[in-house]
């Protein structure tokens, strides 16, 4: 079963849709860029940490694809840097390394 948004017709627009997701029945999801409202990546408006949150609290487990050659910014690189050993959510450069994960 293919774990990637766009194939089960999931786009994150706003922290309501995690919700969604959760209740999709996967038990993972990897998200692209395209997948993900342009607001996700601005920081100050709280979208991703309330997805984030979200997930957590459900022990869902998300993978973010996004290129480390990006353009949203410091803060969202510091919050994938920080991410890279978390237990549910995680941010990637390719969907095979998402995936790899997220099948374990």
């Amino acid at each position: 079963m293919t774990l990637l948004a766009r194939d089960h017709a999931i786009v994150l627009n706003s922290a309501s849709d995690a919700l969604a997701v959760i209740g999709s029945g996967l038990t993972g999801c990897i998200f692209t860029e395209s997948d993900l409202h342009k607001e996700f990546f601005d920081l100050s408006n709280g979208v991703a940490g309330e997805v984030f949150q979200k997930f957590v609290n459900y022990g869902f487990k998300a993978a973010f694809i996004v290129p480390q050659e990006h353009d949203y910014g410091a803060r969202i690189t510091e919050l994938m840097r920080d991410h890279q050993r978390h237990s549910t959510i995680r941010f990637f450069d390719s969907v095979a390394a998402a995936e790899s994960w997220l099948e374990l």
